[in-house]
């Protein structure tokens, strides 16, 4: 199994960051083959808008850092996407790769049973909170789950923590690093 896993976050060492890295440890030691890229230290643009992906090619026109992590998501059985809870959504970073998978569908992804270019991939949604109420932003998941579907990305699983923020990275909760090994055997079973 190939799996690739982006860090939304620009703290290399935060929660999502850590849980993250921890499903990405146990599946390779379950013989998984991993890939991770930490957005935050790529250049990238967000999409343009210019129907390039749509008109004549297959593929975003765009040649930058994001390029090699939409080419490894594509080629990827499972996909991981970290990020603490900015502003009530995902990181920036994260989002402008969402906005980049706009590529992935296929010109007539709008009346296409069928619309992305991908092969189904699993998903996983690693979600990190400091406000500690589980009612608040509860809707990123599933609003991200339901377009990231259209894309390819199925199957998704979420594995998220509420009250842990900055001033808790190094203490992880042990139950999530836990839930982290049970998703990574859930992903290669």
């Amino acid at each position: 199994m190939n799996i690739v896993c982006l860090l939304g976050s620009p703290r290399q060492a935060g929660n999502s960051a850590t849980i993250a890295r921890r499903i990405l440890a146990t599946a390779e030691a379950l013989g998984a083959t991993t890939r991770m890229f930490a957005l935050n230290q790529i250049t990238y643009r967000g999409c343009q808008g210019c129907y390039a992906c749509k008109k004549e090619l297959d593929h975003c026109v765009l040649n930058d850092d994001l390029t090699e992590v939409l080419e490894a998501v594509g080629s990827a059985d499972a996909v991981i996407l970290a990020s603490p809870v900015y502003y009530g959504d995902i990181t920036g970073q994260l989002k402008c790769f969402v906005d980049r998978c706009y590529s992935y569908l296929k010109t007539d992804y709008l009346t296409n049973r069928q619309p992305s270019r991908l092969s189904p991939k699993q998903l996983v949604m690693v979600l990190t909170q400091g406000h500690p109420d589980e009612a608040l932003f509860a809707d990123i998941f599933p609003r991200y789950n339901g377009f990231l579907a259209w894309m390819g990305l199925k199957d998704g699983r979420l594995l998220r923590r509420c009250g842990i923020g900055p001033s808790t990275v190094d203490s992880v909760p042990e139950d999530a690093l836990r839930e982290a090994d049970e998703v990574a055997r859930d992903l290669l079973a």
